[in-house]
């Protein structure tokens, strides 16, 4: 037992007897009398010139050292400067083989980069040419092995006080002019220890130039390690910046941050608690779990976006202003879901958008694996117009000079990404309750669109449009580069009159409209899918009227030429009525091409035929109206043998982008074959006369005969006679 006294007395005699040569050490050698040395150290082993200026002090308790003003230029160029550094370590905590450090402030610290022209920085020069930085060596592999097993002890960690203040750095590139500062940089911290939270606060300044751009930063949270080093948490985060510079057109925008983050990289999960987020006035909050960090993390909580006003956002943010036709819309914009799903999908449910007046509702999905997305969108009532640019003298001229007949148009682009088209798997259901666009109103729509291997569907588009319904359904193969098109499309009672003027303020027709369409067409551009588009439109209007034209008063003007005499009837109204108009237009391409159409009028039987030539808005088209009875109650108008069955011929040509209504006419042109008609209507006429004229007098002659050999008493039997040999 006493030898084990005499060992330990022995160790504490050496414990003590260490620490008073540290503090004799420290009390007597002045390390200032030693920067000479150090000085000639550095230069003499690098391309940096030292500078000591300041005082160079030791401390016992703690243990530590400071230095005060210290300098280092490259090339008579100043690289780094400090006004203070201290570092002190507990000496007792080096003594129970603990290290702990007790203060570590770095102050003024200002350093200067740069790049050259060549793209050499400055910092490469600081060791001298032909010199390699010498690598470090590598632990044995068994030393690595026993790492991974986990037995090392667990790292004791403890700091009592970290501070930076007044730190700066500075980057130029001469040779992009690109330069950027860090200043006014402060970091504190204190009772930095493993397996406990400890404060943080963070300040700075930062500046850019290209572009010019300036943001101030205040970060106060409270930070958490584990001894292994595979747990993390920050709490009580709030986060300020201030920004201002040109992305923000000079104005200062604020943005903050505030929550909590967990985070386990043992078992990959994550945790963000009463995170928020905001810009302006846009403010973003989520609750939000993961687990797994890999390609098939699992997603648990909400996101949500408070109600905000966009154009009040962009005014912040020094944007130019958003103009639409209502300056009201943009003004109540709001998002919130609840996100859930099984491993590698992400699942939005209860997914509510607001804009405006106008609510929006469903779900959707994306699979991590394939880039799939579901969507599921029931929208209520939205008018398109509002949110237009509102129009101007401007556009309308702009538009002029950009038509076919300006003389010129921009380059034309490819439609769609055909890449990105054949990557798309999409399956997607909409539905909208009305929906007002370019003035039309349509109702109850529905939707679905799909999208596998390189193929798109819009299937069951269809709703309800002034009082009839449409549906349609387009197919676009994009697995080539020339994509094919495949398009139905059938309309039921759809009314054109008010159709056509809100659509493009064109009155000119009414009558439910029944119609199907049934194109093919291939291109990635409209020029394109215009010139090779090919199919048909079938087209029925029932009970309809040509509301701009009045075809009756045409063929009474032919009909009152035939006759020789004026027309005296005045007001004869500006619409022509109709029954059951129909027809087929063939689609060539640019051009359509109709050659049946009908449709049955009072009196008259309308009959035409004829092309449109959509490139260049071309109308070339016959109409004639067969007279097949009484038309108008005006004498001169009077249906008579010699224009019964004639045609009175009507033409239609012209620009339609023009003056629609002024594009129909009477065609004199053709009056010629109608003339020809009408005289070998006279000849038949006049042959039919001169043969009753002839029947009659035979008629005549015969009964004579017979009443005087019959007699009186026979005036029956001879009138019954006659009129079998006559056949009347």
């Amino acid at each position: 037992m006493k030898a084990v006294r005499y060992v330990a007395l022995a160790i504490v005699g050496l414990i003590i007897l260490a620490i008073a040569a540290v503090a004799v050490a420290i009390a007597v050698i002045d390390p200032n009398t030693y920067k000479p040395q150090i000085e000639k150290v550095v230069e003499d082993t690098t391309n940096l010139d030292l500078i000591l200026a300041g005082n160079i002090g030791w401390s016992f308790i703690p243990l530590g050292l400071e230095l005060n003003d210290v300098e280092a230029t490259l090339e008579e160029e100043r690289l780094v400067r400090l006004e203070q550094l201290v570092a002190r370590v507990s000496f007792w905590s080096l003594v129970t083989m603990s290290p702990r450090v007790d203060t570590f402030v770095l102050s003024g610290l200002d350093a200067n980069l740069s790049v050259d022209e060549e793209g050499t920085g400055n910092w490469t020069r600081i060791m001298p040419e032909g010199e390699a930085q010498p690598e470090p060596e590598q632990p044995p592999q068994q030393e690595t092995a026993e790492e991974s097993t986990g037995d090392s002890e667990p790292l004791d960690f403890n700091v009592q006080s970290v501070e930076i203040s007044n730190a700066s750095i500075h980057y130029v590139d001469r040779g992009t002019g690109q330069a950027f500062t860090l200043e006014d940089f402060t970091l504190t911290a204190s009772e930095i220890t493993l397996g406990s939270s400890f404060p943080l606060n963070v300040a700075f300044r930062f500046a850019t130039n290209q572009p010019q751009f300036e943001v101030d930063g205040d970060i106060s949270a409270r930070l958490a390690a584990n001894e292994a080093l595979n747990e993390f948490a920050v709490s009580g985060l709030e986060a300020v910046f201030d920004m201002s510079g040109e992305p923000f057109g000079g104005e200062s925008v604020r943005a903050e941050l505030a929550g909590s983050l967990e985070a386990n990289l043992e078992n990959e999960t994550a945790t963000l608690s009463s995170f928020t987020a905001s810009l302006a006035d846009l403010t973003l909050n989520t609750d939000l779990s993961v687990n797994g960090f890999g390609d098939q993390p699992q997603l648990d909580g909400s996101v949500s976006i408070d109600e905000f006003s966009l154009k009040a956002l962009f005014a912040a943010l020094g944007q130019p202003a958003i103009e639409t036709e209502d300056p009201d819309v943009m003004k109540a914009v709001a998002f919130s879901t609840s996100i859930g799903g099984p491993a590698g999908t992400v699942e939005l449910r209860d997914l509510a958008i607001t804009l405006d007046d106008t609510t929006f509702q469903g779900s959707a999905s994306y699979a991590l694996a394939n880039s799939a997305v579901g969507l599921d969108l029931q929208g209520d009532a939205i008018n398109v117009d509002r949110y237009l640019p509102p129009a101007s003298e401007e556009d309308a001229e702009s538009t002029a000079e950009e038509s076919p007949q300006g003389g010129g148009s921009a380059e034309e682009g490819d439609l769609l990404p055909l890449e990105t088209l054949r990557s798309l798997v999409l399956d997607i259901n909409l539905g909208l309750g009305e929906l007002i666009v370019s003035n039309l109103t349509i109702s109850e729509i529905k939707s679905v669109i799909t999208a596998n291997n390189g193929i798109l569907k819009v299937e069951d588009f269809s709703g309800k449009l002034y009082d009839g319904s449409f549906g349609a359904n387009v197919t676009l193969d994009a697995r080539s580069d020339n994509p094919q098109w495949t398009i139905t499309k059938d309309i039921n009672n759809v009314q054109t009159l008010p159709l056509l003027t809100d659509l493009a303020e064109v009155d000119m027709l009414s009558g439910g409209a029944n119609i199907d369409v049934n194109v093919k067409t291939t291109g990635n551009r409209i020029s394109a899918l215009r010139n090779n588009a090919n199919g048909e439109i079938n087209f029925n209007l029932a009970e309809g009227e040509f509301t701009r034209m009045n075809l009756t008063r045409m063929a009474c003007q032919g009909i009152a030429m035939v006759n020789q005499e004026s027309l005296t009837t005045s007001d004869w109204g500006t619409s022509t009525p109709f029954n059951d108009m129909k027809g087929t237009i063939r689609i060539d391409g640019n051009t359509l091409n109709n050659t049946d159409l009908v449709a049955a009028l009072a009196g008259m039987r309308l009959e035409g035929d004829g092309t449109v030539d959509l490139a260049a808005s071309d109308l070339d088209y016959e109409i004639g109206l067969r007279i097949v009875g009484e038309i108008h109650r005006d004498e001169a108008c009077r249906v008579t043998e010699v224009v019964e069955n004639v045609v009175i011929p009507v033409e239609c040509r012209g620009d339609f982008a023009e003056d629609p209504a002024g594009l129909c006419s009477f065609d004199g042109s053709r009056f010629r074959d109608t003339l020809k008609t009408i005289a070998a209507n006279a000849a038949k006429a006049k042959a039919r006369e001169e043969v009753d004229e002839a029947k009659a007098k035979a008629e005549e002659k015969v009964s004579e005969k017979l009443k005087e050999k019959l007699g009186e008493q026979g005036g029956d039997q001879v009138k019954d006679a006659l009129k079998g040999l006559f056949g009347q």
